[in-house]
């Protein structure tokens, strides 16, 4: 089987497919056919590539032929095609074995398509040939325009970058064949971004053409274009957009905006009090726009300045307290600087930017001030009341120059006056206490809410006042057997008084010891002394103790001498001379009489427990014996607010209220005969200390005392208080009116004398009329 030539096919320029013609190949195979057939030999064919268009519009194209040696135009043969496509994108003439394109064909879709041709003989069936595989391969056209694939584009470059940096690459692809007369070959070139930006033809590379402020423009689009065939008539082009923007470089220095900033500050602000801000202004951002402020020209270092890193704010705090006395206003300079500077662009901020910033002080009332921070006085101790102490002073700062009073509070030794002059109280005794810290203040009479402290310190001198005296108490003893010349004591001293030099004292026997020669002192010279015995031998029941005076002196000025005793025991001591024994038997003593006092006070607590027992018990007996005093001898007093109607009226009020007390009295009928109440006033008016009322009523109460067996075993004084029988009057209630007293005979009233003759008469000729 051949390949004739193709039919020359146009599309855009002349292309000829030359005729390629299989050539046979020089090996061959015989094989064995079967019986009753002809033995021929089988030809193996070598194919070489068709070639088509792609982008075809035609339906069907002929893109070549098949054709077998054998067929010579007489013999019933017919192609057929496998493979690829084969059937759907290509189909052949079975008769003449033309092969057709009945599809368009895209190469970047496939560009090679592997089909097989095989030659049947229609008489048999049977195929003449082996199955021959040949290529189709579909040409190129310029059918893709360039892609940029990496899209959205943005890059970031400095601004103020010099000519010729880099900013960016972009990149465009081509999906035609790069092989085929260029048509994936690209050409770069830029439609927007002159004059700052211009990109390399055959790279993509975008670089600075020109520099660029931020602070102008931070941001830039830049158009990029793609060709391909180099940009020959015919190519396809892509675009793609780039977004560069400026990043910010410290070009720019911070300036005041205003020349004179005014601020005020009160004079009685504390230090670190923030007085006022002031600010700068920076075009450059970020990092590029921290700045830091400094202050010059105030040299009294009165105010200081620190930045706010959040607003860039200046901060202007007061450093030390300002007096509005002393000085009423400042001026001085702020500078600012950014913080972040490169070296490169040290030129930008070659000077920093200034402005003048003036501070008004406000006067203010202020407290009075002291004349020192704190005083120390000294005073001897012993001077007596009102002496000297020292003088503190203190003035009002303010214009007006208010008066000044003095006080010292919570102080009972000190006192002080309108002029500040502190003096005592009492004497001081520096034994007791050496310091006084006191706090004296001062107020402004004018305004009393005005007033401040000084601390004052006075310390209290010393002066000889004590004289020196026993370090300790000394229970010294001396041996019966002593020897003349031995050591029984060694004794010390103390002084409470405090001496510039060390304390020295100086040891003798007073005149009264002098006389005893039985004992001697010798003075060590270092604030002690011995005692020592003067003769040999003691006697325990002549002389049990020995009283030794020894006069003390001290170092003082003027120096003070006091006379202190020491007592001497005599011991019998045993036979190693040892005084021991006779520490203890004293020890033992001691213990004794403690344990004989313990004894003693628990008997005595013992007895008068009885003794508080008995009168308790005593107590209440005596109210069990008389219940009836409560009820019988106390007065119920019955409150109503009814005046009522009178005597003749029984029904304002109810009697039964009064009637149902259990410790009423027994009503008792008043006495008519005028000889009774005669005899009554009479015994009335003999009432007396012999009265026989009297004296049976102390009878009674005697009787009372001997009888009762709770009564203590001594004598007791008892008081009584008796009011004796009652009123002549009888009750003066209307409580009495209930009873009817139609008998009674008023004629002993005109009896009484003259004054009742009027009241006789009133009774008696109301009674008739009664009647």
């Amino acid at each position: 089987m051949n390949c004739c030539s193709l039919l020359p096919f146009m599309m855009g320029i002349d292309l000829l497919w030359p005729c390629l013609t299989a050539t046979e190949n020089s090996k061959t195979e015989n094989v064995k056919q079967p019986v009753g057939s002809h033995l021929r030999v089988k030809r193996v064919w070598l194919w070489n590539h068709f070639f088509v268009p792609e982008e075809l519009n035609e339906k069907s194209v002929h893109i070549g032929r098949i054709r077998s040696d054998l067929d010579n135009g007489n013999n019933f043969f017919q192609y057929e095609l496998g493979g690829d496509g084969a059937g759907s994108i290509f189909k052949v003439n079975e008769r003449t074995g033309d092969v057709y394109a009945i599809q368009k064909l895209d190469r970047e879709e496939q560009s090679l398509y592997t089909l097989r041709a095989r030659v049947i003989d229609m008489t048999t069936g049977r195929a003449i040939e082996p199955d021959s595989e040949f290529v189709i391969k579909v040409l190129d056209i310029n059918d893709n325009e360039p892609k940029f694939l990496d899209e959205p584009y943005e890059a970031i470059v400095p601004e103020m970058s010099p000519e010729g940096t880099f900013v960016i690459q972009v990149t465009a692809s081509d999906a035609d064949d790069p092989s085929t007369e260029n048509n994936a070959r690209l050409l770069y070139s830029l439609l927007q971004g002159q004059p700052y930006f211009s990109v390399e033809p055959t790279t993509g590379i975008i670089r600075i053409s020109s520099k660029m402020d931020r602070e102008l423009q931070d941001e830039y689009w830049v158009i990029i274009q793609a060709k391909d065939k180099i940009g020959q008539p015919g190519a396809l082009s892509g675009t793609t957009s780039i977004l560069v923007k400026l990043s910010d470089v410290n070009d720019n220095k911070p300036i005041f905006k205003e020349s004179l900033h005014r601020l005020t500050v009160s004079e009685s602000a504390p230090t670190g009090t923030s007085i006022g801000k002031i600010m700068a202004y920076d075009n450059d951002i970020g990092e590029n726009a921290e700045m830091d402020y400094s202050i010059e020209g105030d040299d009294s270092q009165t105010f200081d300045i620190i930045t706010n890193n959040e607003t860039q704010e200046g901060i202007v705090i007061l450093k030390k307290k300002v007096d509005f006395e002393h000085q009423d206003h400042y001026k001085f300079k702020a500078k600012v600087r950014n913080r972040h500077v490169d070296n490169q662009l040290l030129r930008y901020h070659a000077e920093a930017s200034a402005t003048v910033i003036r501070v008004q002080v406000e006067d203010d009332d202020e407290p009075p001030v002291f004349l020192l921070p704190y005083y120390v006085f000294e005073i001897f101790e012993g001077n007596p009341q009102g002496s000297f102490v020292g003088i503190v002073s203190a003035a009002d700062p303010d214009q007006r120059k208010s008066p000044i009073s003095y006080s010292i509070p919570r102080s009972t030794e000190f006192t002080i006056n309108d002029n500040g002059t502190i003096i005592t109280t009492n004497p001081l005794d520096r034994e007791i206490n050496i310091w006084y810290n006191l706090s004296i203040t001062a107020t402004e009479r004018l305004n009393v809410q005005q007033s401040s402290s000084v601390p004052v310190y006075v310390q209290v001198l010393n002066i000889n006042d004590h004289a020196p005296e026993f370090s300790q108490y000394y229970e010294t003893y001396v041996c019966e057997n002593a020897h003349s010349g031995q050591v029984i004591q060694t004794i010390g001293a103390v002084d409470r008084d405090e001496s510039v030099e060390d304390h020295h004292f100086y040891f003798h026997l007073s005149v009264e010891g002098t006389k005893d020669p039985s004992f001697t002192i010798i003075d060590n010279q270092d604030n002690t002394a011995v005692i020592l015995t003067n003769r040999t031998g003691f006697s325990l029941q002549e002389e049990p103790a020995f009283y030794l005076s020894i006069l003390i002196a001290d170092n003082g000025v003027p120096s003070l001498t006091s006379t202190n005793t020491l007592t001497i025991y005599v011991c019998d001591c045993d036979d190693s001379g040892s005084t021991e024994i006779c520490k203890n038997k004293k020890l033992m003593l001691f213990m004794g009489f403690r344990i004989e006092v313990i004894i003693v006070i628990l008997i005595c607590i013992i007895i008068f427990g009885l003794i508080f027992l008995a009168l308790g018990l005593k107590q209440r007996r005596k109210q069990t014996l008389f219940p009836e005093k409560d009820e019988t001898f106390r007065e119920n007093i019955f409150r109503y607010d009814d005046e009522g109607g009178g005597e003749e009226d029984t029904e304002a009020f109810d009697v039964a209220q009064l009637s149902s007390s259990t410790i009423m009295r027994e009503h008792k009928t008043r006495k008519t005969t005028s000889a009774e109440i005669r005899s009554l006033y009479r015994q009335s008016l003999q009432v007396g200390p012999d009265s026989a009322i009297f004296r049976k009523f102390i009878l009674e109460k005697l009787e009372e005392a001997n009888t009762d067996p709770c009564a203590p075993p001594f004598d007791s004084f008892q008081t009584y208080a008796f009011e004796g029988t009652g009123s002549l009057a009888g009750s003066l209630s209307s409580l009495g009116s209930a009873v009817s007293d139609q008998d009674e005979n008023y004629g002993y009233l005109s009896e009484l004398g003259p004054r009742f003759r009027r009241l006789a008469c009133m009774f008696g000729s109301a009674m008739q009329s009664n009647n």
